[in-house]
């Protein structure tokens, strides 16, 4: 039977689920979208666990989960998988309120360290989206969780769990590589010092491939299909062509200042404060030693990963590293403020918990006006980079579906678009999805997709306009190649541009 002290942790999890759930669902965006969202939209429409950007960015356990998600008959399909992340990106916040109760036993810290997580930049964006990391935060907070209750209960079984559940994170994304590090030594020393048998850690390992299936079976695979050992293990760590980003160790000025503005970003509260007294308090109210090394090497690690990688999305790689600090600032307000007389106080902060929410609003308007410079190369249409890049939120976003619909319908019968990889994917959810202009052939060098006719070269360019009326969607160099650029001029049909002569 369940005693009433797990029933109330039942209905208090339940409802912190229930109310994230609420608003990551009302903020997600409601069809198709750019860049690696259209892509992954794209993918799951061919039943795609792979994609062609290499092992390291399959995602094969996403894949699996949204397939499984394409089937189930309730509106759009494209907003059918932006929901998967909202229900994960839910989870991820219910589970900080779990871990932080269990850990504290008391809900209000619990409920201070959810809400902080729950309206961050970051998280709150890859929940309104088609995205991987909502699901492996869920995951990598639910480690947490058995890790936690490991060291209250000294109970084997969340051994188990953890050994399966950072499998199953391995097979969503190499986030996971850096809890395996801490873990796997962390095994070491439970062995070294007798606390786990060899048929304890027969049984983790075990637990831990059946997780990673997925991800080992991409492995297995492309070492059968291609017989290259060291390229296939090059493709499971980097992916296709990522090794220098990954192992990027040289950090500039620019890009120090850039994170540490995105970190303040995301908490722009007075709250994050709490975060240090948490550090402070650890060695205090940590369960063991070891949960409290363990959560700081992973809290070093995350930060560290994320702060020197170069790849132009770096901001998302923090999302870890905010999970954890989320959990560290909610030991700290504890230590400080949640006591009962001290209830001004408390009421004091949970206003400023919700102090992001304004500074969403307003930081977009401020940013323009100032003409801060985004890390952008171009505007699309229908989409303006400050509103789409500073609010999380994409309730009612139709921009990327709008683009598509105007830029096939705006050009003739048989026309040839050349799409980079942020716009491409829209044309072709249209074109497959929705059934629009099958006639028009898109055309795309982003991640080796097969074209409807050959991708043209400097060769084949002029047999292709006389053929055809060809386009482009952006004329800016690095989104369109190079040839075109050089050897012709554009013109603007609708929200894409016409290749012509210079004549």
């Amino acid at each position: 039977m369940i005693d009433s002290t797990s029933k109330h942790l039942v209905k208090s999890y339940l409802a912190v689920l229930a109310l994230a759930a609420a608003l990551y669902v009302a903020s997600c965006a409601p069809g198709v979208l750019w860049q690696d969202s259209g892509m992954f939209q794209y993918r799951i429409w061919h039943n795609d666990i792979e994609g062609k950007l290499g092992i390291a960015l399959a995602h094969p356990l996403y894949c699996i989960i949204a397939i499984g998600v394409k089937y189930i008959p309730f509106g759009e399909f494209g907003y059918r998988i932006n929901l998967i992340s909202a229900i994960f990106a839910a989870v991820t916040v219910a589970n900080v309120f779990l871990l932080l109760k269990l850990w504290l036993g008391r809900n209000i810290p619990a409920a201070l360290a959810a809400i902080t997580l729950a309206l961050s930049h970051t998280l709150w964006q890859h929940a309104s989206i088609a995205e991987v990391y909502t699901l492996y935060t869920a995951l990598l907070t639910a480690e947490l969780i058995f890790l936690l209750q490991y060291f209250k209960t000294g109970r084997t079984g969340y051994l188990y769990l953890l050994g399966l559940f950072n499998g199953l994170a391995i097979a969503n994304h190499l986030w996971a590589i850096i809890p395996f590090a801490c873990y796997t030594v962390f095994l070491i020393t439970l062995i070294a010092k007798k606390r786990v048998n060899i048929k304890n850690v027969a049984v983790i390992v075990l637990l831990w491939i059946l997780g990673a299936a997925p991800y080992e079976y991409l492995i297995i695979k492309n070492i059968l299909t291609t017989g290259g050992f060291t390229a296939t293990l090059a493709s499971a760590v980097f992916g296709a062509g990522w090794q220098h980003s990954v192992l990027n160790t040289s950090i500039s000025g620019k890009i120090i200042k850039e994170n540490l503005l995105l970190i303040a970003y995301n908490f722009s509260t007075f709250n994050g404060l709490f975060f240090f007294a948490g550090l402070y308090a650890l060695k205090k109210l940590s369960p063991t030693r070891s949960f409290k090394n363990i959560l700081l090497a992973l809290l070093v690690l995350f930060f560290i990963f994320a702060f020197r990688y170069t790849v132009p999305d770096r901001y998302v790689f923090s999302l870890p590293f905010y999970c954890v600090g989320s959990v560290i600032g909610g030991v700290g307000f504890n230590l400080l403020v949640a006591r009962p007389k001290r209830k001004i106080l408390t009421c004091l902060v949970f206003i400023f918990a919700f102090m992001p929410i304004p500074s969403y609003i307003i930081a977009p308007i401020l940013a323009k006006k100032a003409h801060f410079k985004l890390p952008t190369k171009r505007e699309l249409p229908y989409r303006d980079s400050y509103t789409y890049f500073l609010r999380p939120w994409r309730t009612g976003y139709r921009g990327a579906e709008i683009f598509a619909a105007e830029a096939l319908q705006s050009i003739e019968n048989r026309a040839v678009i050349i799409a980079d990889g942020t716009t491409v994917y829209p044309l072709w959810y249209l074109q497959e999805i929705k059934q629009k202009s099958a006639d028009v052939k898109v055309l795309s060098q982003h991640g080796s997709y097969k074209n409807p006719i050959p991708f043209p070269t400097v060769d084949t360019i002029e047999q292709l306009m006389a053929d055809s009326a060809v386009y482009v969607v952006s004329p800016v160099a690095g989104y369109c190649p190079d040839f075109l650029l050089e050897r012709y001029k554009f013109v603007k049909t609708g929200p894409i541009y016409r290749i012509v002569d210079r004549q």
